[in-house]
């Protein structure tokens, strides 16, 4: 392949990474906006109702044996118990109480957080750089949901929005953890597929007793953000992130992963008005900062296999 070529590749691949960073952003900014329309657990179940359907037809391509739960069922329904059960309603609730740009920079240590819960559960090895860059990460983390306060930190008062958002991303590396353990014997195609299978139930029938209490307040405006929520972070997000993978290789494109709180950033404040003070900007920093320096170190091979669903 001639230079000309390659860099044309690369660029290509490089503009398919930022594409999915982007999608999955706009997911926290539509989150944040339908919060007093769509409650956490109906807006969940009405984006993997579509997730399942698509994931259920590229599933019907894979071998037969990958289409089968085997020996693998429980992982696989710890999947969709993690996944689909439990991190999008936590993001969507924690959107009620917080702001799409904490959500946005929350979320950018959720790499690190999957490398350190993997160093614990399956005594994945971390390195002295990623040890390092989940300091970064937790400083900044820390700063951002307590506003840079000392006494908000002593007394041990952040807005619960954000604790909840952190509880998400928490669920988020088990399911990245779980998703890496059920891919050793197949595809993530086939590991989303069936994961979506065993969650939704369980989803919809939570989501039907949601409705009882949080009626669904069903707008033009409505229903055009959950259509884009069940399109772009969804399917789009998916085959870009997945494509980007094939041309730049797994660490070519979780150092590109760091550009997703920059992009939630910028959409919550034009979108939704949302300030940036000088926190956001210092401790914002400080996760992204963190987020790369571990990246760039190797972090990456680690982080592909969270990559490969919904977010």
């Amino acid at each position: 392949m001639s230079d000309s070529s390659s860099w044309r590749l690369r660029a290509w691949g490089m503009i398919l990474v930022n594409l999915a960073t982007m999608a999955w952003a706009t997911n926290a900014v539509l989150g944040r906006w339908l919060r007093a329309d769509v409650g956490p657990l109906t807006l969940t179940a009405l984006r993997f109702t579509v997730a399942t359907a698509f994931f259920s037809l590229l599933l019907q391509g894979r071998p037969q044996e990958e289409r089968r739960y085997g020996k693998d069922k429980w992982w696989i329904l710890a999947m969709g118990l993690a996944g689909v059960v439990g991190f999008s309603p936590l993001l969507y609730l924690g959107l009620r109480y917080s702001t799409a740009v904490n959500c946005s920079l929350i979320q950018g240590f959720s790499p690190l957080i999957t490398a350190l819960i993997a160093g614990l559960i399956i005594q994945e090895p971390v390195s002295r750089r990623q040890l390092v860059g989940a300091a970064l990460g937790l400083i900044g983390v820390i700063g951002l949901i307590s506003g840079g306060s000392l006494t908000f930190l002593l007394h041990l008062q952040f807005n619960p929005g954000d604790l909840i958002l952190l509880a998400a991303a928490v669920v988020w590396a088990l399911y990245s953890i779980f998703g890496r353990r059920v891919m050793h014997h197949r595809s993530p195609v086939a590991a989303t597929a069936l994961s979506n299978f065993l969650g939704l139930p369980l989803l919809a029938a939570a989501a039907a007793f949601e409705l009882t209490h949080i009626p669904l307040n069903l707008r033009t405006e409505t229903i055009a953000a959950i259509i884009h929520i069940c399109i772009a972070p969804t399917i789009i997000g998916y085959w870009a992130w997945n494509r980007a993978v094939q041309t730049l290789g797994a660490g070519g494109a979780m150092v590109f992963y760091n550009t997703l709180p920059l992009y939630g950033v910028v959409l919550g404040a034009v979108f939704l008005g949302e300030p940036l003070d000088q926190n956001h900007i210092v401790f914002g920093g400080l996760i992204l900062a963190g987020g790369l320096w571990a990246s760039l170190g190797g972090l990456a091979s680690n982080g592909v296999g969270a990559r490969h669903e919904t977010k």
